[in-house]
């Protein structure tokens, strides 16, 4: 099974992150977590990147706030799926976070989810790497119909 990588741009980033990696795990699928900066540790972003395929990684998925440039200079750097979690942080609660992460130019993708939105970026990987995991894919089915079901519980316990 392929690999996701998480990147994180801040350890203050980690409460938030740590969803995506809780989520991962639940679904068996392997991990890294890295703290690298795209303004502070260029070179180490562009090398983890440029050697993430060879290294078994099949999808990316960078966390950061603010300026929030993480994911581009990791998608400019490889063809792997990059998914960007724009971080609420600083004066703009992660507003700026999530321009800087949605608005690519053509041609370097960054899947963009909501601010904050760890599970869902983890989500997302596993789907993307459950294209070629039939047993992935039958995990994410499995958690659609839990998921349900916790809703339709909740549902009678307030309808009796």
């Amino acid at each position: 099974m392929k690999k996701v990588a998480i990147i994180m741009g801040s350890d203050s980033d980690l409460p938030v992150v740590s969803k995506a990696a809780d989520t991962l795990a639940s679904l068996g699928i392997p991990y890294t977590m890295r703290v690298l900066s795209a303004h502070r540790t260029p070179e180490q972003v562009r090398t983890f990147t440029a050697e993430a395929r060879q290294n078994g990684y099949g999808v990316m998925i960078c966390a950061a706030g603010m300026a929030a440039h993480l994911a581009g200079a990791v998608a400019a750097a490889t063809t792997l799926p990059v998914i960007g979690i724009p971080i609420s942080a600083g004066k703009f609660n992660g507003l700026d976070a999530l321009l800087s992460t949605v608005q690519m130019p053509s041609g370097i993708p960054v899947a963009t989810v909501a601010v904050d939105g760890a599970v869902n970026a983890a989500l997302l990987a596993a789907q993307m790497i459950a294209l070629s995991d039939d047993e992935l894919a039958a995990k994410l089915d499995a958690k659609r119909v839990s998921d349900a079901e916790k809703v339709l519980a909740k549902d009678a316990a307030i309808n009796g």
